[in-house]
């Protein structure tokens, strides 16, 4: 797992990094050892994210999460994580839609 960025751990593509599984779904797990910006580009736009802080701070569009805050977040295409030194972040991209 690379440091200081978001690792793909699960998709339902088999040729993905990660886990495959067969669900339109994708998880990203962050460990950070310094302050960091990231982008995340959501795969499919019918798809929210639901953002989980394990450890650490993150801030999200003017929202500060801290250790075991979530957050919901939906109708975009891509959203832009500001993350503290020390922290890990668990993104899981999931269909809002049955």
């Amino acid at each position: 797992m690379q440091p200081n960025q978001f690792n793909q751990i699960l998709s339902p593509n088999p040729e993905d990094s990660g886990v495959w599984i067969h669900q339109n779904a994708w998880f990203n797990l962050g460990r950070f050892d310094k302050p960091t910006t990231q982008t995340y580009q959501l795969h499919d736009t019918n798809n929210g994210v639901y953002v989980f802080v394990i450890s650490g701070t993150v801030i999200i569009n003017g929202n500060t999460l801290e250790t075991r805050d979530g957050l919901e977040i939906s109708e975009t295409q891509s959203f832009t994580l500001d993350i503290a030194e020390n922290s890990q972040v668990l993104l899981m991209e999931v269909p809002l839609h049955i």
